[in-house]
């Protein structure tokens, strides 16, 4: 048996919110009647779903019973009534919810029921029948408690409704919206499926290094640490792509990662600092390749999850049949802006930015292209489309097109609205990438903190020789999103980044809080 519950008068018990004590007394009684506090484990043999399934609502009457069939189930009491010499309960688990019924004829220790609370997690034996009103119950013969919950859990409607606070307490919201956890079964489901796709295909999973000397393979801030055997300051990857190369120059031709990234950059609905992405390298290939591989990938997975190559995200229909839309940058910002020029000439498109948009007069001329196309463009693009051609300026890592100047052989993905894969012909000319690092060493020197740094050992992997190559990225949690018609990223995460607890606008006044 565990060591006894404090007893009331117990300096344990000081500055304890009173239900909190009201259910330590309870836990102490039950432990006087015999139960041990936290059991090491119980013989669970189904789950509530099981009996569910084994006795379909339209075929129940009321009186039914199969004494014949017995059920040992776990999970968490969310509903409890006590009727003299009956109580009914209901057992949540992780797939279902079913009642249960005790009474003091059938039920061993029914008296203990009574010093149950709201939250308890219980295993209880018995046979399912039907009650008066049709509703199909699990009649209890033995049962155990097996956690006292020592907080009340928070009203379903009225207790956890701030978006933040759901976050923080995810293990809340999960209890009381347990629908919630189906964005988090198919987020599961979609990277499995994922795994198996690329893997049928030859691919090979791998994993880099999440601490890097040198974080590279895209534009953004980094985060710093110190490592204190090696003396040195290390930074959290922002990329999973410089390694995955070096593999492909190493002779592995096809190969994948998807693991974490980490950006000091701000959060909003598409963005946390903390970030799960898919990379996938294949040598031989280019962009045009590649855009084939990821449309067959998200048709067949929008097919796998949705039953249909179609989805519902945010009010609109997305359709994700094949062939999907492709869409040339510069034709497309040049029709929604109103250009009458070629906007990769930078000069007049910072002459032009300055008059239209003064709030963009700070950002850099090669960034322009892309803070434009966000304003002008993006919001447009529900269905899948790939935007084809990508100004070679905000392009530091991928091959120039071979036949328009001034352009990369480059192609982002958006579905309703956001980037959700950009696509490469990777660049694999060892001087052209150098000349291109020392450009962005430049932009750093003059105050551009998301600046690609120069890495010398990616540099020298290259001058080995890497094949020609396509590659591409994509947003896992983006992704989820599209796939459970989630409005934040938050809602696919399961720990998202917060501010420390105590800074964050009124959770002082929490209706989550036991106090």
């Amino acid at each position: 048996m565990s060591d006894p519950a404090p007893a009331p008068d117990s300096p344990a018990r000081e500055g304890l919110h009173e239900q909190t004590i009201s259910r330590l007394n309870n836990l102490r009684a039950l432990q006087e009647a015999g139960f041990a506090a936290h059991p090491y484990s119980y013989p669970r043999t189904h789950h509530a779903r099981d009996v569910l399934a084994a006795h379909p609502a339209e075929t129940l009457e009321p009186g039914q019973e199969w004494p014949e069939e017995t059920y040992a189930l776990a999970g968490r009491v969310t509903l409890l009534r006590h009727m003299g010499k009956a109580a009914f309960a209901d057992l949540q688990d992780e797939f279902g919810r079913l009642q249960l019924h005790f009474s003091k004829a059938d039920t061993a220790a029914f008296d203990a029921t009574k010093k149950l609370d709201l939250g308890d997690i219980i295993g209880v034996t018995g046979f399912p029948f039907v009650t008066k009103t049709g509703q199909l119950t699990l009649r209890v013969t033995s049962w155990q408690p097996l956690v006292k919950s020592l907080h009340p859990l928070p009203s379903k409607f009225h207790g956890l409704q701030d978006e933040e606070l759901r976050a923080r307490r995810r293990y809340l919201d999960l209890i009381v919206n347990p629908e919630r956890r189906e964005a988090f079964r198919v987020r599961s489901r979609a990277i499995r499926f994922i795994r198996q796709f690329l893997d049928a295909r030859g691919f090979m999973e791998v994993e880099g290094p999440t601490l890097q000397v040198v974080p590279g393979g895209t534009e953004a801030r980094p985060f710093r640490t110190h490592h204190n055997a090696l003396a040195h300051d290390f930074s959290l990857r922002i990329s999973l792509e410089l390694y995955l190369k070096r593999l492909l120059v190493g002779g592995f031709e096809r190969v994948y990662e998807i693991g974490r990234n980490y950006r000091n950059e701000g959060i909003d609905r598409t963005h946390n600092p903390e970030f799960t992405m898919l990379e996938a390298y294949f040598a031989y290939g280019d962009y045009e390749d590649m855009m084939r591989l990821v449309e067959e990938l998200l048709h067949a997975l929008v097919t796998e999850v949705r039953g249909e190559p179609r989805l519902s995200y945010g009010g609109h229909d997305i359709d994700f049949s094949l062939p999907f839309r492709r869409l040339d940058f510069v034709t497309a910002l040049k029709e929604a802006a109103g250009l009458d020029f070629d906007p990769t000439d930078l000069a007049r498109l910072r002459e032009w930015t300055d008059a239209q948009h003064p709030e963009l007069r700070k950002v850099p001329d090669y960034k322009l292209l892309d803070k434009l196309f966000g304003h002008y463009v993006e919001h447009t693009l529900v269905n899948p489309t790939f935007v084809t051609d990508v100004p070679l300026a905000i392009s530091p890592l991928v091959k120039a097109h071979r036949s328009r100047p001034g352009l990369a052989e480059r192609a982002d993905l958006f579905v309703a609205g956001f980037e959700l894969a950009p696509i490469y012909s990777e660049l694999n000319d060892p001087l052209e990438q150098r000349a291109r690092f020392e450009a962005q060493s430049q932009r750093r020197d003059a105050g551009d903190d998301e600046a690609h740094e120069q890495d010398e050992d990616f540099l020298l992997a290259l001058e080995y020789g890497m094949p020609p190559a396509a590659g591409m990225g994509m947003g896992i949690d983006r992704l989820a999103m599209l796939l459970t018609d989630s409005d934040s990223i938050r809602d696919v995460l399961l720990f998202p980044l917060l501010r420390p607890e105590g800074t964050s606008k009124g959770e002082a006044n929490s209706a989550a809080s036991p106090s």
